[in-house]
C-alpha cells in the first residue's frame, strides 16, 4: 500500500499479444480480441488523479488504456485519495472497485460501472468502526458464491488490540472485514484475519474448493520481513490456517492472484527495488519465480488483475484517448 514507484514487471500466461502494429486508428483492434483478456487496475503517484487501466492479451505486453489518463478522479474520503484500487466483474455484468482513500483514517471508497467509463456516484464506507482505528489500507474485494454475498476486507491498526506485537514495527495490523449484498448495507466491521503477527495487503482467491489467502508480512523488527506469505481455509471467512513461510523475495507488497489455464499467478509490488514481479503455482505450496521479463505502463502501483470478457476491452479500446 506504501507510496513507491515501480518499475513493474509482469509476468502472465496464455494467448499471444495483439502487437500495437495491429491497432486500426483510433486505438481500436484490427481484429477481434480473444474471448477472455485481461485488465490490471492501478494508480500512480499517491493516487491523486484516480483509476488508471492497462490491458493485455497474453499478460505478457500491458498497454495503458485511456492513454494515460484516469478514469475516475476521487471526491470522497479523508484525504480523496484513490489507491490501491481492486475491480472485480461480479456475476450480474457490473464491475465493483474498492480503493484506499487515505493514509490514515477510517473510511473506504467504493463506485460500480458497467463499462469502467461512466461510474456510480462515490461511496465513503465508514468501516474503521473502533475509536481507536488509525487506518484503512489496501480493500479487497470478494464475491462469495456459497453466500451471494460481497466480502470487503483491508487492513487496519487499532489501537489497544493485539498489544503482544506490538513492537513488530510499521504499525500492528491485522486484517478485517465487513459483506454486503447491495452496497447500501454492510454488516459490522469482524476480525477477518490474525496469524500472529503485522501483515497488511491481504488478496483471496477460491482454488480447488479451498478459499486462500495471500498476505504481506509487515514486520520490520527485530528482523525486517516485508515478503508474501499464503493461508488455508473452508469457507470465505475462515477459520484460517496453515500460515506459510515466505514464497517471495523481501520488499515486496500489493499482491493479486489471478487463475491461468490450471496455474495460479501471484503478481505483487517490488516497492523496495526488482520492478513488478510474479511467482506461479499449481497448489499455493511449490512456487515458481517468474519475475524476469514484462513491462506494465510507467509509475504503476498497486492494484489488481482480472480477467474479462474481450468486448469490454474492445469498448475500452473505441474510447481510448491519446496520451
Amino acid at each position: 500500500m506504501k507510496t513507491h514507484m515501480l518499475n513493474a514487471i509482469l509476468i502472465l500466461a496464455g494467448a499471444s499479444v495483439l502487437p500495437h502494429s495491429a491497432m486500426a486508428a483510433g486505438g481500436e483492434p484490427a481484429g477481434a480480441l480473444p474471448k477472455t483478456a485481461y485488465l490490471f487496475s492501478y494508480f500512480i503517484n499517491n493516487g491523486e488523479d484516480g483509476l488508471h487501466l492497462a490491458w493485455s492479451t497474453d499478460g505478457l505486453n500491458w498497454k495503458a488504456l485511456n492513454g494515460e489518463k484516469s478514469y475516475i478522479q476521487p471526491v470522497v474520503g479523508e484525504s480523496k485519495l484513490m489507491r490501491d484500487p481492486c475491480v472485480v466483474y461480479g456475476p450480474d455484468g457490473i464491475f465493483r472497485m474498492v480503493w484506499t482513500t487515505s493514509w490514515g483514517g477510517k473510511t473506504i471508497g467504493y463506485a460500480s460501472s458497467k463499462d469502467l467509463i461512466t461510474w456510480s456516484e462515490q461511496q465513503a464506507i465508514p468501516v474503521g468502526e473502533a475509536d481507536q482505528t488509525g487506518n484503512c489500507w489496501a480493500p479487497e474485494l470478494f464475491y462469495d458464491d456459497a453466500t451471494k454475498r460481497y466480502l470487503i476486507f483491508w487492513s487496519s491498526t487499532i489501537g489497544g488490540r493485539f498489544p503482544e506485537t506490538i513492537d513488530g514495527g510499521d504499525g500492528n495490523h491485522r486484517t478485517y472485514y465487513t459483506s454486503t449484498t447491495d452496497f447500501k448495507t454492510y454488516t459490522p466491521t469482524k476480525l477477518f484475519l490474525d496469524p500472529g503477527f503485522n501483515c497488511i495487503d491481504t488478496t483471496m482467491i477460491k482454488a480447488g474448493g479451498k478459499y486462500h489467502l495471500i498476505f504481506k508480512d509487515e514486520r520490520s523488527k527485530p528482523v525486517s520481513r516485508k515478503d508474501l506469505r499464503s493461508a488455508v481455509g473452508d469457507s470465505a471467512t475462515g477459520p484460517w490456517r496453515d500460515i506459510s513461510d515466505a514464497f517471495s523475495r523481501k520488499g515486496v507488497e500489493g499482491p493479486s492472484v489471478l487463475k491461468m489455464g490450471d496455474e495460479y499467478v501471484v503478481y505483487f509490488d517490488g516497492f523496495a527495488g526488482g520492478g513488478y514481479g510474479a511467482m506461479k503455482t499449481k497448489d499455493f505450496i511449490k512456487w515458481e519465480e517468474q519475475s524476469t521479463k514484462l513491462v506494465v505502463p510507467p509509475g504503476t502501483k498497486h492494484g489488481s488483475a482480472l480477467a474479462v470478457p474481450g468486448k469490454v476491452i474492445e469498448k475500452l479500446l473505441a474510447h481510448d484517448v491519446k496520451p
